[in-house]
């Protein structure tokens, strides 16, 4: 995914609410939201590389990624996809340990990135980026992410951020489709400095990015429950916007 908001409360009813979008290239092959028939998991896929940017397995735990995007950070020769990262958090047996041996020593074999995996009772932060790889429990909270690092202040995170810390009690899914599907961009002076020129930094300054052969291709709601359960949403979105279909899709024993 390029854009992340998140409510995280441990202990309360529903532990994890998410929201997000994907942007990537029309041309690339993707699944939609689906069960995978050859691992226990449900998320859209990505089908050249294979991986997938959200999903969730049957025992509870959900996991969401971006890249980082930085032209200080250093990528190593012919890195395997960042999409893979997310199946193996799930179909790992510990995923606290997975996730510590990730930090010491995988992290590094993978361009930039960060990755979420929660439970209802865990949270963490897995972060690559051009001071290192680091590796936290996320605090209880409403967060976002895009492509640099957890709450980082690019103008369109702050906005969903905003917009479900406003309404995480109530209409969340509204009030975040509405920060989630602004086409505006972002006003000069508050653009980051990402190393990819102004004119970029304008175009993916949107929260829903609006082109022909790039631009934002799904928005996604996600639910964890307190037990367990995992309730996915996910539209879909063509060349310029074209709504393309929704999903809505739930783990074994969701309500």
């Amino acid at each position: 995914m390029c854009l992340i908001t998140f409510s995280w409360q441990p202990g309360s009813r529903f532990p994890l609410r998410l929201a997000g979008n994907r942007d990537e290239f029309h041309a690339r092959p993707t699944a939609p939201l689906g069960h995978w028939g050859d691992k226990p998991l449900l998320g859209g896929r990505d089908l050249e590389a294979g991986g997938t940017w959200l999903a969730a397995n049957r025992q509870g735990m959900v996991a969401a990624l971006t890249n980082v995007r930085d032209t200080r950070l250093s990528a190593p020769a012919h890195p395997p996809s960042r999409g893979e990262l997310v199946a193996n958090a799930l179909t790992s047996s510990d995923p606290a340990q997975w996730l510590r041996d990730m930090a010491e020593h995988g992290a590094a074999r993978y361009a930039g990135f960060n990755l979420l995996v929660a439970t209802p009772t865990h949270c963490w932060h897995l972060h690559r980026g051009h001071d290192g790889v680091t590796l936290t429990e996320v605090a209880e909270g409403v967060h976002g992410l895009s492509n640099a690092s957890l709450n980082t202040a690019w103008p369109k995170l702050q906005a969903v951020r905003h917009a479900l810390r406003q309404h995480e009690a109530g209409h969340w899914r509204q009030a975040t489709r509405q920060a989630l599907h602004d086409a505006r961009l972002a006003d000069d002076a508050a653009l980051p400095d990402t190393g990819v020129g102004l004119i970029l930094e304008r175009q993916l300054s949107a929260a829903f990015i609006v082109g022909e052969t790039y631009g934002t291709r799904a928005t996604t709601w996600l639910s964890l429950s307190h037990a367990g359960s995992v309730t996915l949403t996910e539209q879909r979105f063509g060349p310029l916007g074209r709504f393309l279909g929704d999903t809505t899709l739930a783990t074994p024993g969701s309500g």
